[in-house]
């Protein structure tokens, strides 16, 4: 890792990349199990959305604020 600071903006903006990497990989691995079922016993996967990618940001936002 570099030692740069980094401001908030960018901070943000990096844990809004991740949190989005982390919610599109669980939401394909939710898709991808349906696929594996019998037709007869799937069920709709919803799509993820804004509100579900900035709670995925706020654990990775505490997760990083822990000393």
């Amino acid at each position: 890792m570099s030692n740069t600071n980094k401001s908030g903006y960018q901070l943000r903006q990096e844990l809004l990349d991740l949190a989005v990497g982390i919610v599109s990989d669980r939401q394909n691995r939710l898709f991808e199990n349906e696929r594996l079922k019998p037709q007869a016993g799937r069920t709709v996967v919803p799509p993820y959305t804004a509100e579900d990618i900035v709670a995925e940001a706020e654990k990775l936002y505490a997760f990083v604020q822990k000393k």
